[in-house]
């Protein structure tokens, strides 16, 4: 615990520590799918709005259709952010 160290070399000894990743906060590393996955996300978003506003306004089937379209969507993500 450096943080500890610090403080008591200060004269500032604290009896509750915080802990390093909270101090320093951790910085996301993007992977080389963080572009495709947004895109595949706001798509999927997109998608099942608009099969819900079909669905309920309009065709059942065809939303229904629309609305696993966008499920297939979310899973292609979900395949890229496993393979990270």
């Amino acid at each position: 615990m450096d943080n500890y160290e610090d403080n008591i070399n200060n004269g500032t000894e604290e009896l509750a520590q915080r802990p390093d990743h909270r101090i320093h906060g951790r910085k996301k590393d993007r992977d080389k799918y963080f572009v495709l996955r947004n895109w595949l996300n706001s798509i999927f978003i997109l998608c099942a709005i608009v099969g819900m506003c079909i669905y309920f306004f309009g065709n059942r089937d065809v939303g229904t259709y629309v609305v696993l379209g966008s499920i297939v969507l979310k899973f292609v993500e979900c395949i890229f952010r496993v393979m990270k």
